[in-house]
């Protein structure tokens, strides 16, 4: 009952004092396969494989108890308060920029929703942006990382594990993709339909409508208007942004050709520095869990105790490693939470690797 719970708690904090006075771990792995093996053979045979993960569970709960009265500051959370200390109070209005794609992308008009000034350096992959941000070519750069319609940008979230960067902010922007031709070209002259994956998943049922025209993927829409723009031949379309009307002489066939009018695209602003701006009140991570039941398990869990809300949980194979995977958590917490800091300080040791990529406000 709630006392037997209370119980272990004032004993959790018994332990938390020694740990405290001796510095020793709040971890004793040794010590908690000990009892969990002894719980399991004094069960009951009928409840005997429930009843070490209830107590596995006890035990995990326990140990961020005595994180938290214990509070042992760790490189990271202190690394976090630094960039509390060193951020400035106001984000840039002028920057130097990495966007992937080209004038008219949509990754363009997300910087320009972020940036009153950028200097824009566009780039032919979201490879290059990374990069460009880890060499310092550019301060920030602008990358998708999820539609409403089309899901994760997979590609992107596989090339995170690859790469050194921290989050600074996010945008969410209303996308209309419209299907672009040089001035003069009819719907039947159109064999050949260009755009970027990701632009031509959120348009399948418009273009179902073209049964014999080849559906070309490529790097971007942008890059798709241009390369109609640019060629001698008038029987292909891009879709594109209502922007490369104008920047490549083209002309709107037909407007707003996505499938649903709900259809938004979050980028994310990222720098090579941690630097946390007022009002971050969302933080996003990158971990690999140990290969064993139970790992995520226990990660939610911890959450859950803290009332932190998880809001985004994604998943992508680990190059190398069969059957294994990377988790990228975006959690709905404001960065000054003392829960939060607890969580992150906790999970270096509860992981096999842990990445803090930024806490950020999100503009709409």
């Amino acid at each position: 009952d709630g006392r037997d719970v209370t119980a272990a708690f004032r004993r959790g904090a018994e332990i938390a004092g020694i740990k405290k006075r001796e510095g020793l771990p709040v971890l004793d792995a040794r010590r908690e396969r000990e009892k969990l093996a002894d719980v399991a053979d004094r069960s009951p045979e009928e409840i005997r494989e429930y009843t070490p993960l209830l107590y596995s569970t006890m035990l995990e709960l326990s140990r961020s108890y005595q994180s938290r009265l214990i509070g042992v500051a760790t490189p990271l959370t202190e690394r976090i308060a630094a960039a509390l200390d060193e951020t400035p109070d106001l984000f840039p209005e002028r920057a130097s920029v990495a966007c992937q794609g080209l004038e008219g992308s949509n990754a363009q008009m997300a910087c320009d929703r972020l940036f009153r000034h950028p200097n824009i350096l566009y780039l032919s992959s979201f490879d290059a942006v990374f990069s460009a941000i880890e060499k310092g070519l550019c301060r920030y750069g602008i990358i998708p990382v999820e539609n409403s319609t089309a899901g994760s940008v997979n590609a992107v979230y596989d090339r995170m594990m690859h790469h050194n960067f921290h989050i600074v902010r996010s945008v969410r922007m209303k996308i209309d993709h419209n299907l672009l031709v040089k001035p003069g070209v009819k719907r039947e002259d159109i064999r050949e339909i260009w755009s970027h994956e990701q632009a031509l998943n959120q348009c399948s049922e418009f273009l179902a409508a073209f049964p014999g025209v080849k559906i070309i993927p490529c790097e971007n829409t942008a890059v798709a208007a241009r390369t109609v723009a640019q060629s001698d031949r008038r029987d292909i379309a891009a879709i594109a942004s209502r922007a490369c009307v104008e920047t490549y002489g083209l002309a709107c066939l037909a407007a707003s050709v996505q499938n649903s009018e709900d259809n938004y695209t979050r980028f994310v602003c990222i720098g090579k520095e941690l630097e946390i701006f007022p009002g971050a009140n969302r933080t996003s991570v990158m971990l690999v869990l140990r290969h064993e039941p139970g790992s995520l398990y226990k990660i939610l869990a911890r959450l859950y105790a803290l009332d932190i809300n998880l809001i985004k949980l994604e998943s992508r194979p680990l190059p190398g490693r069969p059957f294994e995977f990377m988790f990228y958590f975006d959690l709905d917490a404001p960065v000054y939470s003392p829960r939060l800091i607890q969580w992150i300080g906790e999970m270096p040791g509860a992981c096999e690797s842990f990445q803090y990529l930024g806490s950020y406000a999100e503009e709409v």
